[in-house]
């Protein structure tokens, strides 16, 4: 009888070990399947925050297009560069990339205005152009900011989905790597200029 129980216990021994492994796995799975929707959510949630604050900047272009055409009327062709930038910029949607893309040519063509601005000193001391000068510069530091919160959450969750053991739960359920929100030169990456 002594002979039958070691086979036998054995074998529950080896079930048990079995069950405790696959629950251990399990527990793996959950824990990190909920870190990676975690941190999917805090990635969409930064980048509404760039995109907020994008928004922002699109509201003030048409306010400080109309107020330099006061003083420089003959300038058209600035003022219509950056009309279609900005609707280019606003319309851009999908990716970081489609994004970042469309942003390069709206703040080259920020830069030109300013540059038009430059030449008008009665503008330069018009309180609606102050203000909105202020109001776009304090745009770009919300936009530089949000940008870099977004790459910053964008990273820690790339590098969770590429990680290994994590790596295999992320295939399983579909997680993928995020693109980041980069400008392409140096160009773009310079803000426009809106102090005189």
């Amino acid at each position: 009888m002594a002979s039958r129980s070691n086979p036998l216990m054995v074998v529950a021994l080896v079930l048990g070990g079995l069950l405790v492994l696959a629950l251990a796995i399990a527990g793996y799975v959950r824990t990190t399947y909920n870190d990676l929707v975690s941190m999917q959510e805090g990635n969409k949630t930064a980048w509404a925050q760039v995109e907020n604050q994008l928004q922002r900047r699109y509201d003030l272009i048409p306010n400080l297009v109309e107020t330099v055409k006061g003083y420089a009327s003959h300038e058209k062709g600035v003022f219509e560069e950056v009309t279609r930038a900005r609707a280019s910029a606003a319309g851009a949607s999908g990716s970081a990339a489609a994004q970042a893309a469309a942003e390069g040519p709206l703040i080259q063509a920020l830069g030109r205005l300013f540059a038009v601005a430059e030449a008008y000193p009665d503008l330069k001391a018009n309180q609606n152009f102050l203000a909105l000068q202020e109001e776009l510069s304090t745009t770009e530091n919300r936009i530089a900011f949000a940008r870099q919160n977004y790459n910053d959450t964008t990273a820690g969750y790339n590098t969770r989905v590429q990680s290994f053991p994590a790596n295999i739960v992320a295939r399983l359920f579909n997680f993928a790597v995020e693109e980041y929100f980069e400008l392409e030169d140096a160009v773009q990456r310079e803000a426009p200029k809106v102090a005189f």
